[in-house]
């Protein structure tokens, strides 16, 4: 929402955990965010990307209605509609899906969007097109996302992030030991699936993960 933008924006993208069913053990998406809000996430993503709507609309009620009571960011990935239908308080494309300028458009004003570039030029695009933050990666190599192509590195990072205003936060491969380094490339937080989502102790796993952001950013302060 309006109220997300700013500084609360930027501390909300600190620890950001994205759903994914096929990793998450026979969790539900609701017991594994519940332990990763536990352990200091501060953001999550509803990653839907097989299964029927009505499913997606249960979970997302689940996990909108945690979100709202604990003060996390809650966001939907790709699907403007299920964002609209979920009242989430944001939703985030990539370069395949509906552009940023006509997102902001079925959205309004009062809805966080992220978006997905490839480039120096795409992220730049995507920012006077009225994107809230980006999510640039993956930074390093990762099995989770097929799709995702080559890792583009840290130096990738550093020249998305000195090229916009908006927030940068870093996605793929990243763990609790490489973590400082992408704060350190000027993302404002970290984006991760299987070091939460699939980890033994979800709540440590995003403690730990927390713990090296926080350090990390207090560095660049």
């Amino acid at each position: 929402m309006a109220s997300w933008r700013g500084m609360r924006l930027r501390d909300a993208l600190r620890l950001y955990v994205i759903t994914d069913r096929a990793l998450a053990r026979g969790r539900s998406e609701r017991e594994i965010v519940h332990q990763a809000i536990a352990g200091g996430a501060t953001a999550i993503q509803l990653r839907w990307k097989t299964g029927p709507l009505s499913e997606a609309l249960r979970v997302g009620r689940e996990l909108r209605e945690l979100c709202s009571r604990e003060g996390v960011l809650f966001v939907v990935n790709d699907r403007v509609d299920l964002a609209l239908a979920l009242d989430a308080d944001g939703v985030h494309v990539g370069v395949s899906d509906l552009p940023v300028a006509e997102t902001r458009r079925l959205v309004g004003d009062q809805v966080v969007i992220g978006f997905s570039p490839e480039t120096v030029e795409q992220a730049r695009e995507a920012e006077a097109a009225g994107a809230d933050y980006l999510g640039v990666g993956p930074v390093f190599p990762t099995v989770t996302k097929p799709d995702a192509g080559p890792a583009v590195g840290l130096e990738h990072v550093q020249r998305i992030a000195a090229a916009v205003r908006i927030p940068v936060v870093g996605i793929g491969g990243i763990t609790a030991e490489n973590a400082g380094a992408v704060i350190r490339a000027g993302a404002v937080g970290v984006a991760v699936i299987s070091a939460v989502v699939g980890a033994d102790d979800v709540r440590l796993a995003a403690m730990q993960l927390r713990s090296v952001v926080d350090a990390a950013r207090a560095e660049q302060s």
